[in-house]
């Protein structure tokens, strides 16, 4: 009896010395840290000013601290960014999805800038300003010769600033003054009933109070009668977590866990929570999402899936799993920093890429297979995690042919629609437009006029193919067959034009329409040949198909 009180006290004073003990290793550690922490600033501010005082050429100390801090955090992952007081508005755009300016789109274009796009009602719209114009001048100041994010900066300003413009609208120059306003981003650039059962919502930015504008497009297809709903978040890139939170308690009644996050920092772990009615907690319910969903929109699309709420379809979703905020920093700077991961209900996080573990040649990689986890959606249906929201009905985007990639990208569709709006004035409705073969013809003819040409991705291979067997001499022993595989390979225009009428058609079609009716006329013209669209009313129509998706986990695709 004795011997086990005195083992009991030998082992409440070993407890007792351990305590004090680790304490102290944690106090070492911490002093360690902040003692690396101290030096290396002090060995920083030793080196930028012996640079300041030695360096043969004057320094630009913003420009070269700013360098450095963007290295610095680019050991980290992408999305933890600082912004210097000049890049404010960048900032709060991407928060708030507002600006100071005239609401337009430019790119460079040779040595000027051209209006890429103008947004419905705001000053660039009310002025005229059209896609295609070409910008001179701002203040009377030429902006020959600068990039799109200068001229940019001298767009934007105060709301209620004037700013004049010249430019060069179809041939003839002009000179307007416009007084900026506060350019709001609309995310919900379009909604309405694409058939007579099925309410269709486009929704492409988590901005602050976009749940405002997502609820009034549901209450408004609401008195439609619709029987089913697209919710399309395609391209969504995110935003606030918290209006994904409320974008979901649209259909999902009070008290269901959306999202959970965690992190190094304790008082950043919370579990959000729908809190309200749902304005629909029962209509079928399909989501849409690609590849360039991410963040918010996979909250979105992940809490849906869980909690066995709606469909979705689509394409495996982007994989950012990372939550961030932001922190002010000295002399109205700010940085952008990831603090946490997110956990859908299920308990998935979708990280696809694991930024603490780099390469050697600080390369990152995805989650490989072996470390990705099941779970289990409030039905019992198995998802995983470690790379995105795969969909329950996968639908795959085609890929564009090389023509059709080359007319896009170097803007000669872009530029055909410019052309074609100034010959046809008396499009009034969307019912009004046709685009005919005799318009078909007739961009043949426009690529002609600007000798248009291009490599097919074969030609470029065989190219690389006979450039590699001359080098290695084989070359003279199989010319003719060189010969004859070039001639057999080469593209004829014309050929193309004709066997992928039917994508560059589309695209030009898209193009021509916005210029009419904007954003919102392109995604309406759209819509109704959208496979992935077509495919989601084809499986809300089939309420049996639909409601073996939500409660087995085969999950089928085309």
């Amino acid at each position: 009896m004795k011997r086990r009180n005195n083992s009991k006290r030998i082992s409440i004073v070993a407890v007792l010395l351990l305590v004090p003990i680790s304490l102290i290793f944690l106090a070492f550690q911490n002093e360690s840290r902040d003692f690396k922490i101290s030096k290396n600033l002090d060995i920083f501010f030793s080196l930028f000013r012996e640079l300041n005082t030695f360096y043969v050429d004057d320094i630009d100390p913003d420009k070269l601290v700013k360098t450095g801090i963007d290295n610095m955090l680019r050991t980290l992952d992408p999305y933890t960014v600082y912004y210097p007081e000049s890049d404010a508005d960048e900032l709060t755009l991407i928060t708030t999805g507002k600006y100071g300016g005239i609401g337009s789109l430019i790119r460079a274009e040779g040595e000027y800038c051209i209006i890429s796009g103008v947004y419905k009602g705001f000053p660039a719209d009310i002025a005229g300003i059209k896609p295609g114009d070409v910008l001179m001048s701002v203040d009377g100041a030429s902006i020959k010769g600068l990039s799109s994010d200068e001229v940019s900066e001298r767009l934007k300003g105060n709301p209620g600033t004037e700013v004049e413009l010249t430019l060069l609208s179809n041939g003839e120059e002009k000179k307007i003054t416009i007084k900026r306003e506060r350019v709001a981003i609309p995310p919900v650039p379009y909604y309405g009933m694409i058939d007579s059962n099925t309410g269709y919502i486009c929704f492409t930015s988590f901005t602050q109070n976009c749940v405002a504008d997502v609820r009034s497009a549901l209450l408004d297809l609401k008195t439609h009668n619709p029987k089913q709903i697209i919710l399309d978040i395609r391209s969504n890139g995110g935003g606030l977590l918290s209006e994904a939170v409320e974008i979901v308690n649209l259909f999902v009644g009070p008290d269901n866990e959306v999202v959970s996050t965690k992190g190094k920092v304790k008082r950043f772990d919370e579990t959000y929570k729908t809190t309200k009615e749902a304005v629909d907690a029962n209509i079928p319910l399909a989501v849409l999402i690609n590849r360039s969903s991410a963040s918010a929109s996979e909250i979105v699309a992940g809490a849906i899936q869980d909690l066995d709420r709606g469909v979705i379809i689509g394409e495996r979703s982007y994989g950012k799993g990372l939550v961030q905020i932001s922190r002010p920093l000295s002399y109205n700077t700010q940085l952008k920093v990831t603090t946490a991961k997110y956990y859908t209900p299920s308990g998935r996080c979708v990280q696809a890429i694991d930024f603490s573990q780099r390469n050697e040649d600080g390369s990152v990689g995805s989650v490989p297979d072996s470390l990705i986890k099941e779970f289990k959606t409030r039905n019992g249906r198995i998802v995983r995690d470690g790379g995105g929201i795969a969909p329950d009905v996968e639908v795959k985007a085609e890929m564009l042919s090389q023509v059709a990639t080359e007319l896009y990208v170097r803007n000669l569709i872009f530029d055909y629609s410019t052309k074609y709006y100034w010959e046809h004035k008396d499009i009034h409705t969307i019912e009004d437009f046709e685009f005919t073969d005799y318009d078909y013809a007739d961009f043949y003819s426009f690529l002609v006029e600007r000798d248009f040409d291009y490599q097919t991705l074969t030609e470029t291979a065989l190219s690389d193919l006979v450039t590699t067997a001359k080098r290695e001499k084989y070359y003279d022993l199989y010319e003719a067959f060189f010969m004859e595989l070039q001639q057999d390979l080469s593209h004829s225009l014309s050929q193309d034009l004709d066997l992928f009428k039917e994508e560059i058609v589309g695209l030009i079609e898209d193009d021509i329409i916005s210029r009419y009716f904007y954003e919102e006329g392109m995604i309406r013209w759209s819509v109704q040949k959208d496979k992935q669209v077509i495919k989601a009313i084809e499986i809300l129509n089939d309420s049996q198909k639909y409601d073996s998706l939500l409660t087995f986990s085969s999950r089928p695709s085309i």
